[in-house]
Formats: C-alpha cells, structure tokens, sequence
C-alpha cells in the first residue's frame, strides 16, 4: 500500500530574511496578514490528502512550535500529523544539519518509524498552490525512483536556477547549476512535446528550472542519502542522475521563493491587487492557519483601497492605500500607509496596559495618531508614536541596521516588539 510521508525543509538562520527572523524561524514568519510561511507547503500537503507531515528545522524554533501545536490538530481516526523534528545531540549525530540532504539524513530514525513507500520533500519557504496529488501521480506513473518538480524559465531567469536537461522520452539526463549567460544552453531546452504550456514555451519560458521540491521512493531516498553529501539540489540530484531513473513534473502555475526580504514584501503585497499572482481565495484548496475566533474588523471611517486587513482590526479615520493590515492592528486617527506590510499583534492591550504605556512614556501597540509610512514593514507588536514619518523622502534609503529600524533592498523594515517614539522621522 502506497504511504506518503511529507518532510517540508524549515531552512536555515534565514540570514536574507533578517531581521524578521532575528526571532524566529523562518517558516514562522507571518504573511498575507494571518498566515505563516509554512502554512503554504502544510496546506499543499493537507490538501493532496497527504497528512503525515515533519518539518525539520533548527534555529529559534520556538514561535514555529507554538503556530504548529495550536493549528494542526488531527482526530485519531485521521492518523495524521504536523511535528517539528528539530537538530538534536544523538549517539550517532552530534552537530547541526549542514544542509538539506544532511537534514533528512539524520531523521532517518524518525521516518522509517512510519513505514512510507514514498517521501515528498517540500520547501518550507516557497510561494505556491500545486496539486501534490497530481505530481504523486505522475511520479508512480513514470516509475521514477526520483521525481523533480520544475518550472519553465526563460534564458535570463537561468542564470539563478539549477537548469535541467530532459530527454524526448521524458528522463533527466543532465543538471547545470545557474549557468551564466556567457554559456551556450541552448542543447538544454525542454523537447516541444513535453512542455504543457505552449503561451510560456512563446514566451521563451524553454528551459526547466529545479523548484527544490522532490519525490523519492522510499528505497531511492535511503540509497540516495548513504554518502556524506549535504545538499540536494547541488549534490543528490546531480548524482542520482546517472544512477537512477530521475524525471520531471512540470508544474506552469505561480510560484516565489520568498528567500529575500524584497521577495517577501513584494508577494505580500501583490496579494492586495486586483488580481494577485497567488490566490488565497479558493474554497476547494483552502490555505489553514492557526484558528484564533476574533472579532471582525472595525473601520471608524476610513478609506481603504486595494489593500486586506486581517481579523482584529480596528482603524479610525486612517488612510490605507496597497498594504497588508494584519491581525489586531490598532490604527489611530490620521494616520496614512502606502505600500506597507503591518504584521499585527499577539495580544490586546487593556486598559491597564495602556495607561501603564502612559506612565512609561511609551507609544500603545500599533500605529498611534498622524503617522504617514511608506514602503516598509512593520513586524508585529511594535509601537509606532504619535506624528512619526517612515519612509517618507524622495530618495531609497541605504541598506543598513539602526536604532529604531532596518533597511534591507531599499525596504524600511520596523522589527518586531520595536518601540518607535513620537515624532521619529525614520527617512
């Protein structure tokens, strides 16, 4: 009987998406305004009836624990679950996970426990909505002992993808990391009659770029992984290649690795067009979160446009324009965002709390009253004061790290727990 075991990669320090992982790990950043990252790979996984789910992490994976404990709750009829298998000290492994395939290595002890035919590996930190169930499919019905998910790029995109060469009949015969512009590719195009989308293949979308999601069959995997190689998109793949029967699922859909602070702001606020690129909005394929039943939104005469609040909000007589407001946002009177991901709160304050807030001089959780942010972040539970400027000036600010804030791709970014006095101006 075929058995599926998902493992999705939690990654590593999550060093280009600092300092929203400066406290946690990278597949517990929020997103979308009541997401997490890893509620994508999770809900994929759910979704294509595959529930036996590991994610294998290790660096500040405390607040990951937390999201996974209070969302995926499985019945005992169901047989399914979501567990974090973080790097410990074992009589036979002593030191980190050094790399994807080293990860997976070292928890062999764990997954032979469920006795899987097959293992899908997942990236905990990719943009996307595919139906695993589809890619299952294929998989056996190629008698793949690998299968690799691809997407079509085009010459340009090439340069930063592991490139993979396809026979007519199907197979995987070659793989060339990021090859530079300089080189000629063009023997690595993918054969017309394998490529399902013939507007991308127009559009010079020729070559099928790794997205770092995989099947194995279980015995593949085991083999794969008996050596002292670490990665599995430079390393395992390539060699696995000459050894074993290795195709492609070519998946056309939208699809962001969200590895970069810039990536992560941009999808994010995509999300809040007319049209966005990746759509939450589908009742057949729901994406799940942690269930946390608050009250709806408040808008104490606002004007929003092209923008999504979250549950918990309450805004009063503030301007919004293409921002991402998430959950138990306060908002105060005056105030103006622009092209702004705001992540939320954890908790109410009471008004105890605020009236203490008054005693210590500090700015209440949220946006207090005639702040004007533009283009910025703002991690969750911060305190923006009274009459503050953010990203205000003509100019793009330099990348570096200061008192109040960050800058990273040009993107201002307020961290998490921040305290912002009143009448900061933060250029």
């Amino acid at each position: 009987m075929n058995k599926v075991l998902s493992i999705i990669m939690g990654g590593g320090k999550g060093t280009r998406l600092y300092p929203l992982t400066k406290n946690r790990a990278k597949p517990a950043v929020p997103f979308g305004a009541k997401y997490r990252l890893v509620d994508i790979p999770i809900s994929n996984s759910i979704n294509a009836g595959f529930k036996q789910i590991y994610i294998l992490t290790q660096f500040n994976s405390a607040s990951l624990h937390l999201h996974l404990a209070n969302t995926y709750i499985f019945d005992s009829f169901t047989r399914g679950f979501v567990e974090i298998l973080a790097a410990e000290q074992t009589f036979d492994h002593s030191g980190w996970y050094e790399g994807t395939a080293d990860a997976v290595r070292k928890n062999f002890v764990h997954f032979r426990t469920q006795n899987p035919s097959d293992y899908l590996i997942l990236s905990g930190d990719q943009l996307y909505r595919m139906d695993l169930s589809d890619f299952y499919r294929r998989h056996l019905e190629s008698g793949a002992d690998v299968t690799v998910a691809t997407t079509p790029v085009t010459r340009e995109a090439a340069v930063g993808f592991g490139i993979l060469t396809v026979e007519k009949d199907g197979q995987i015969n070659a793989f060339t990391e990021k090859p530079p512009l300089s080189v000629d590719i063009s023997n690595m195009r993918i054969p017309q009659n394998l490529h399902p989308e013939k507007q991308q293949l127009a559009a010079g979308k020729e070559y099928l770029a790794s997205m770092g999601i995989y099947f194995f069959k279980a015995e593949a995997l085991e083999k794969a992984l008996n050596n002292q190689f670490t990665d599995f998109g430079k390393e395992i793949i390539p060699m696995l290649i000459s050894q074993m029967k290795v195709f492609p699922y070519v998946y056309t859909g939208f699809w962001e690795d969200i590895g970069t602070i810039k990536s992560f702001y941009e999808t994010n606020i995509n999300l809040a067009t007319i049209n966005p690129d990746f759509n939450f909005y589908d009742e057949h394929a729901p994406i799940y979160t942690h269930r946390r039943d608050l009250p709806a939104s408040k808008f104490n005469r606002c004007e929003l446009s092209r923008s999504l609040a979250a549950d918990g909000c309450v805004i009063t007589n503030a301007t919004i324009h293409g921002s991402i407001v998430g959950i138990r946002t306060f908002i105060e009177s005056g105030s103006h965002l622009d092209g702004v991901v705001c992540m939320g709160a954890d908790h109410y304050e009471t008004a105890e709390d605020r009236a203490e807030n008054r005693r210590n001089g500090i700015p209440d959780i949220g946006i207090g009253r005639d702040v004007v942010v533009r283009r910025a972040i703002i991690d969750k539970n911060a305190r923006i004061g009274d009459g503050t400027r953010i990203g205000t000036s003509d100019g793009t600010p330099e990348d570096g790290d200061f008192e109040h804030h960050y800058v990273r791709d040009g993107i201002i970014i307020i961290p998490k727990n921040a305290i912002v006095p009143p009448g900061t101006i933060i250029a």
